[in-house]
């Protein structure tokens, strides 16, 4: 079965919301599930919840954009997606960021990157 570039958006979508709200209301909590250890860094929540609130703010628009906006956004997403996986490997290869931790955000990273390319698929 192949994802069409309407549900490609809609899962974006509903995973830019999702992530982006749970990282932003329950950064300690989510850190962990992604590999991060706040007590190892008590700055965990402050950057998670920048992370958080891009991803919502993407959201929102992808949810309620007009056929311009919605393609210069899917842009900017797989833009800063692309950006969050390279951190990723770096972190992963530098060693200041735990290999779990590397390894989940370098896929989740990913993952967005291939649904907002088929996303812009007309």
């Amino acid at each position: 079965m192949e994802l069409t570039p309407s549900q490609a958006r809609q899962t974006l979508t509903g995973l830019r919301l999702a992530i982006g709200s749970a990282v932003w209301l329950a950064p300690r909590q989510t850190a962990r599930l992604f590999g991060l250890d706040p007590a190892e860094n008590p700055a965990t929540p402050y950057v998670a919840r920048l992370f958080g609130a891009r991803n919502v703010a993407i959201g929102a628009v992808l949810l309620d954009g007009d056929d311009a906006e919605l393609d210069r956004w899917l842009g900017y997403g797989i833009a800063l997606d692309a950006a969050d996986a390279l951190a990723s490997l770096g972190g992963g290869i530098r060693g200041y960021l735990p290999k779990r931790a590397a390894v989940m955000t370098g896929l989740t990273a990913a993952a967005a990157i291939a649904l907002g390319l088929v996303a812009r698929e007309r």
